[in-house]
């Protein structure tokens, strides 16, 4: 059982988000970037499979910030082979780019994967998700918002979740693509110590890829900070003159 996991990053939210001076994309010089949180989720699914029989894990990622240490923690909780993929990737890449280039190195790295397991979406997902875009590229069929995945007989049993608290149960025929909204236990810790020793060892392998291809993926024209609304009322004082205010408030409002 060959099992490929293609990770991205994206923008760390913790941080302020800056626009560029033409005002049509993020300002990535200062930028902190991040591991995806649901493509975490996809490796430790991955890493679930091995643990319940033979599998192999490879985790794939292109050639920007934080790279390394992401292929080196993965490898720390159970990873076999690490994949960077090196190219023109300083500047912001649409997921079509990013899938074209996924499914090229599968390809050409004869992986020849019975599961590819990505995150189900990323908050800068603004072309489509890239679970489904590299399923079209594989020529694999694709199960999206999946949180629990048993293999059988060549076959997939994946547990979706819809709204309301609803769960299915889909049967899929592999090779396919799988798009991991949380994997059936958070993703484990790893003490840095691991992740050290892991690059001690080393073993990344490095690819190279082609000219990106952004083809099919929207123009942004223009981007802006959100509106300032009108701010909260911060009302002091003692009980009486906090319930006092309460109540001239909401007469104001006509609640009562």
């Amino acid at each position: 059982m060959n099992i490929v996991v293609p990770v991205k990053v994206v923008p760390d939210l913790v941080d302020e988000l800056e626009i560029t001076g033409d005002g049509n994309a993020l300002d990535m010089t200062f930028m902190r970037m991040a591991l995806n949180e649901s493509d975490d989720h996809a490796i430790e699914q991955a890493i679930l499979l091995k643990e319940r029989g033979e599998a192999t894990v490879t985790v794939m990622i292109p050639d920007v910030e934080d790279a390394e240490r992401i292929l080196y923690t993965a490898v720390a909780k159970g990873a076999d082979q690490p994949i960077k993929l090196t190219g023109d990737f300083e500047d912001a890449v649409n997921n079509h780019a990013l899938a074209r280039v996924f499914a090229r190195a599968v390809k050409e790295k004869e992986l020849k994967p019975d599961l590819v397991l990505t995150g189900v979406q990323a908050h800068d997902d603004l072309d489509g998700s890239l679970g489904p875009l590299l399923a079209e590229y594989l020529e694999m069929p694709y199960v999206g918002y999946v949180s629990g995945v048993t293999l059988t007989d060549g076959k997939a049993t994946v547990r979706k979740e819809y709204p309301g608290g609803l769960i299915a149960e889909m049967e899929v025929t592999l090779p396919a693509v799988l798009g991991i909204q949380a994997a059936e236990q958070p993703p484990r810790y790893v003490a840095i110590s691991k992740t050290s020793q892991a690059m001690k060892i080393g073993g990344i392998v490095e690819h190279a890829v082609e000219e990106l291809d952004p083809s099919g993926g929207p123009t942004v024209s223009r981007m802006s900070q959100p509106e300032v609304g009108e701010r909260a009322e911060m009302i002091d004082g003692d009980e009486d003159k906090v319930a006092t205010r309460l109540i001239e408030i909401f007469k104001e409002l006509g609640v009562v």
